[in-house]
Parts: C-alpha cells; sequence; structure tokens
C-alpha cells in the first residue's frame, strides 16, 4: 500500500458535536488507520462564526484572554488570538448566543458591549490589523453596546444613556462619538462576515436573523424601527455616510454589529476569505494533493460563502482534489460539482439516526475517514 497524497484537512466545526481541530484529528485518525504513513497537514478553518479564534490559534496565533460583559451584561471570560500585530476577534466569544443560559433569550436587551471591550484589549495589547469574525450573535443592536464600549455615547432625550440592546435605541434621541478611541482611526479593521445583509428592511438584521435570537414578530417590527431610527440619529451626528454604512453589505451581520464596525472605517470582506488569508491556507494548499474539507451540514447556505465553498473554490483554482466531510448532507452531486468538491461523505451514510450521529460523531467521523483513506489514498 503506497501514499500517494499529501491531504490537507480544511474543515469548519460539526456545530453541536466537534470543533474544528476535533474534526481535524478525528479525520487524521481515521485516514491512518488505513494509511499508517498517510502525510497529513491540518488547518481547521473558520468563516468568522464562533470557532473563529480558535481556527487562529491552532494556526499558531496566540489567545488572550479577558473579563468582559457578556450579551446580559454579566462577566464572561472570552478571548482574542494575535500574533505579530494582527488580531482576531470573534463577537462570539463575548456576545454570542452561547453566553446566554440555556433556553434564555432576550432579542430587545442583548447588548454587544463586550465585543467592544475585545475590540479594545485587541488594541491595548498592540494589534494594528483586526480581523473582527462576526456571526452567531445574540443581540440586534446595530452594534451601539460595541460602541459605547470603545467611546461612544447614546443618549436619551434627558441625557441619560439608552438601556442596552436593540431595543433601547427606541428612546434615542442623541449620539455622541467624539469620545470614540483616537487608535481605531490607526488600525486596519476587517469586517469578517458570511453574510451580507443590509442593516434594516425585508432582508435586514432583525427580519432574517430575528427568530433565531427569540423575536417575535412583534419584536421583529419593534427592532427594524428602532435600527432605522439609529441609523437616522447617528445621520445627524456622522453625516450622509452612517446612512451609507446602513444600506452597505454587511451592515446586518449579526445583530447589526457590522454596521456599526462600518462606521468605525472597518472594510467588509467574506470571512471565509479573510480567515485563509490570516491562517496561511494558500501556502498549505501548495503543499497538499488532496483537500478534505466540511462542517456539520451541507446545505444550501454552504453554498453562500460558508467555510467549505470557500475552501473548495480556492483549492478548485489551485488544481487540487477536493472531498468533503459533514453530518448531513442536503445537496446533490452537481451542486457539490459545480462547488468544487467531488464527493460528501456523510456521517448519516454510515449511522443513518441522526440523533446518534450528534452523539457519537467523533468515532463516525473515523470511519467516514477510513473510508476515504481507502477511495483516495490506497
Amino acid at each position: 500500500m503506497q501514499v500517494t497524497q499529501r491531504v490537507l484537512i480544511a474543515a469548519d466545526k460539526f456545530k453541536g458535536s466537534l470543533t474544528a481541530v476535533e474534526v481535524a484529528e478525528r479525520v487524521t485518525a481515521g485516514l491512518r488507520r488505513v494509511v499508517p504513513g498517510a502525510d497529513v497537514e491540518a488547518l481547521p478553518v473558520a468563516d468568522g462564526g464562533d470557532g473563529t479564534v480558535a481556527a487562529a490559534v491552532a494556526a499558531g496565533f496566540e489567545r488572550h484572554e479577558r473579563k468582559v460583559a457578556g450579551p446580559l451584561g454579566q462577566e464572561v471570560t472570552a478571548a482574542f488570538a494575535l500574533r505579530g500585530d494582527t488580531a482576531v476577534v470573534e463577537m462570539a466569544e463575548a456576545s454570542g448566543l452561547q453566553r446566554l443560559p440555556r433556553g434564555v433569550f432576550a432579542p430587545l436587551t442583548a447588548s454587544t458591549y463586550g465585543s467592544g471591550e475585545l475590540l479594545r484589549a485587541a488594541l491595548d495589547a498592540g494589534a494594528r490589523t483586526i480581523v473582527f469574525g462576526v456571526g452567531g450573535s445574540a443581540t440586534t443592536d446595530g452594534g451601539a453596546g460595541m460602541l459605547s464600549a470603545l467611546g461612544a455615547r447614546f443618549l436619551d432625550a434627558d441625557g441619560e444613556p439608552v438601556p442596552p440592546g436593540g431595543g433601547g435605541l427606541a428612546d434615542l434621541a442623541r449620539a455622541d462619538l467624539s469620545g470614540l478611541d483616537p487608535r481605531l482611526s490607526a488600525v486596519d479593521l476587517v469586517l469578517a462576515s458570511d453574510v451580507d445583509n443590509p442593516l434594516t428592511g425585508p432582508t435586514g438584521a432583525p427580519a432574517v436573523y430575528g427568530p433565531q435570537k427569540g423575536a417575535s414578530p412583534d419584536d421583529v417590527d419593534l427592532l427594524d424601527a428602532a435600527l432605522a431610527h439609529f441609523a437616522k440619529v447617528l445621520e445627524a451626528e456622522a453625516g450622509p455616510r452612517a446612512a451609507e454604512c446602513a444600506v452597505a453589505p454587511g451592515a446586518g451581520a449579526a445583530g447589526g454589529i457590522g454596521y456599526g464596525a462600518l462606521l468605525l472605517g472597518a472594510r467588509f470582506r467574506p470571512g471565509i476569505e479573510v480567515m485563509l488569508d490570516v491562517l496561511g491556507f494558500a501556502a498549505a494548499l501548495e503543499r497538499a494533493s488532496l483537500v478534505i474539507t466540511g462542517e456539520g451540514s451541507l446545505d444550501e447556505q454552504t453554498l453562500h460563502g460558508k467555510a467549505p465553498a470557500g475552501v473548495a473554490a480556492a483549492a478548485r483554482a489551485a488544481g487540487r482534489e477536493v472531498v468533503a466531510v459533514c453530518g448531513r448532507l442536503a445537496l446533490p452531486p452537481e451542486a457539490l460539482g459545480r462547488a468544487g468538491i467531488r464527493r460528501a461523505y456523510p456521517l448519516t451514510e454510515i449511522e443513518p439516526d441522526v440523533v446518534k450521529c450528534i452523539a457519537e460523531a467523533g468515532p463516525i467521523l473515523e470511519r467516514v475517514a477510513e473510508q476515504i483513506a481507502r477511495d483516495f489514498l490506497c
């Protein structure tokens, strides 16, 4: 038996089952069970959402932890990653759904203040480039909390700070951005997201993503109106650019925190493209002849900026063969082919019971990897 390929594992997490690092470990174990001398390189990836800092740390960044405010104001320990003067900040670390108590949602009051604290911590650590990965948020506050943590003030008609969360923005009378941290003007801030929604409207943050965060139809209407009002008040403070940012791609990302980042001068880029650059994917791809990517569910969403689609597109452009692993496959072979994926290997092919697949994802994934080794490495 002879190894004819060098394998690069560049997969995202299987949400709720395995981290991206664990996916790489399990796939490696399965490949080497069939081909003990398999030449394997692991580069866990992420698209800007939860798991982005972990992927950066796995690629050699240093993990830095800070105490910051969670989405409900409670203290949480959150991390960012740093290598040289480049930081990777993941808003979900501070303001993500996973920071809420199980079964609790707070669509009107959850705040991104802790995300602003993380950005400030990255500045304190000497970052000159900040990749700001947004996704998986518990919040719909347009980034108001984040901006407050960075020195902005949002006041009601009595001159008092408005309550936290998107709902409180309905009472906003005046915005003051004069106290924003001056270091922000000297930083290259990159907004990394897999969605390009505007701030408000039928495809805006409240309408599309609010229900995922527990928002009722009435809550969605309230939040949409509050964020539109927020943008209008900011236009009075910051000029026409505030209105332009509200309709720009990415403004609606992560409950509108994209809007706040764009106001700070951030450049919007698809999250997976940014992360592949940051993680050194191009160099790893040069060394590979077979690429294994994947995520928990390969479906229509995958094709719109998710990690496996980005990995496959880059690999195909470099003439590399790509296969994918996943928990669940909901794409036909022709869609996979158009995405640059030759074949997908779902866990459900081995274990049809979805509950069992989630509970025993690691061992089942190793068996899937064994099959890939038999198909491609032998």
